[in-house]
């Protein structure tokens, strides 16, 4: 990111006028990620947004066969992450497997062209929901080893500001084709796998190749971390800028899975994990939550798809500040108040009254939500995790927070079945209450971690 001052006298402190000088607030490579993440999120949103109905009216699927497939299309990549962790730190190039995620999503979009039975539409969403678990970690390590631990959290808004702009650009070209074209949902999917490509071109041509070998100060430190010192570079930049020599090879031993596993044994990283799951298990998806907010609010079937908008707006106003205010207040701060943002929401959906503020207001709580949890998460992770060793750790926790949700929205969806969709929420709203406060004395900030 700088030049070198070739005409300085010898002996000069040029590091110090370096760092008095001008710093980008966040390394290149977050933002090239970032518009590969909005690039893929787009095409993903698309297909997303037009699945339940294109499975459901036109290929004539039951409501059975429909929760098959979205149970594997959303459960599959929270089991593939350990394996795309693990490998980007055994190969040590976090690139590689992250393009191989992205390639193997791209691959499958117009595979949906040619598919009509739940076997084979169940294996192409298999395969491509492990492209996305193949690719989450890796490409988290690759914006946290490319910036410095004050500014994580930061980064990590700028990179989901970036992914939720594709969120919310997914639907809206969806709508836009089938209302235009003739034969509307093979065109959305021929669209999505076009998009989907470029954003593979843009990652193959414009992200270093090889891992981060960045010291940033304090970066990778802290009361729990295991040492990495093995093959670091005494003239390795510390201002956290991300430079094609930094993915430079380690000529460090390939990581085997017991050192992965070892992780573990981290005190720090195993109350993440914990918490992450902990909190994970009454954490109603999405979709539950959109259906319940229909219901009290009263809203017409034409409005459903526009809720996730809501969501997505104010997530996208808000991950670069909430990130940025993580860095100065402490993340695990921000992450146990989103949670109470959707306590909130979870109240509102229970005992307000149904007025015209309602849909907005459970909206930009659900929002809030996102934005101090889903980069904060990963961001804290910097202090505890190894830089050899950081996708595995992101790996982790991403995985035990996923199947966490997972199977709370089957124990949800049970619940709903059962006894209604007002005991069931209540249930939930009551085990986060309980969740949130074991969690907010397990992760107490001890040590100097945040």
């Amino acid at each position: 990111m700088y030049l070198t001052d070739r005409s300085a006298p010898a002996g000069a402190d040029t590091e110090r006028g370096r760092r008095r000088g001008l710093r980008p607030k966040v390394a290149p490579v977050v933002l090239v990620l970032g518009t590969v993440s909005l690039i893929t999120d787009i095409s993903s949103e698309m297909v997303t947004a037009v699945l339940p109905l294109y499975l459901v009216t036109t290929l004539g699927f039951s409501p059975l066969g429909f929760g098959a497939l979205d149970g594997v299309y959303n459960g599959v990549s929270a089991l593939v992450q350990l394996t795309g962790g693990h490998l980007a730190d055994r190969v040590r190039n976090h690139k590689l497997i992250a393009g191989l995620g992205y390639g193997l999503s791209a691959l499958c979009k117009p595979l949906l062209l040619l598919t009509s039975s739940i076997g084979a539409l169940g294996t192409v969403l298999a395969l491509d929901r492990t492209g996305k678990g193949l690719r989450t970690a890796p490409r988290d390590a690759m914006i946290s080893l490319s910036t410095p631990s004050d500014r994580q959290g930061r980064a990590f808004g700028i990179h989901r500001a970036m992914d939720t702009t594709g969120a919310m650009l997914g639907p809206l070209a969806a709508f836009l084709i089938l209302n235009a074209a003739a034969d509307g949902y093979d065109a959305v999917f021929g669209v999505s796998a076009c998009v989907a490509v470029l954003g593979v071109v843009v990652l193959v041509l414009f992200v270093p190749g090889r891992r981060q070998d960045t010291r940033p100060e304090g970066a990778g430190s802290g009361p729990d971390t295991v040492p990495d010192t093995a093959g670091a570079r005494p003239d390795a930049p510390r201002d956290g800028a991300a430079t094609r020599q930094d993915f430079a090879p380690q000529g460090r031993p390939p990581v085997r899975v017991r050192e992965a596993l070892a992780l573990l044994r981290l005190p720090r990283l195993r109350a993440l994990a914990g918490c992450a799951a902990l909190l994970g298990l009454t954490t109603v998806s999405d979709a539950f939550v959109y259906l319940l907010l229909q219901r009290r609010a009263g809203l017409a079937e034409e409005w459903f798809p526009l809720l996730p908008l809501g969501t997505a707006v104010v997530f996208l106003l808000l991950a670069v500040p909430l990130g940025a205010l993580a860095d100065r207040v402490g993340r695990h701060t921000v992450f146990l108040a989103g949670h109470m943002a959707l306590l909130t929401a979870y109240a509102l959906l229970l005992w307000a009254p149904n007025t015209p503020a309602l849909p907005f207001l459970v909206l930009a709580l659900h929002g809030v939500f996102y934005a101090a949890t889903d980069g904060v998460l990963p961001a804290a992770l910097a202090a505890t995790v190894p830089e050899h060793l950081r996708a595995s750790g992101l790996a982790i926790v991403g995985t035990s927070q996923a199947l966490a949700r997972f199977c709370c929205s089957l124990g949800f969806g049970a619940a709903w079945t059962v006894w209604g969709y007002g005991p069931a929420l209540a249930g939930s709203a009551v085990g986060l209450l309980c969740c949130a406060v074991v969690a907010g004395l397990v992760l107490r900030p001890g040590g100097g971690s945040r």
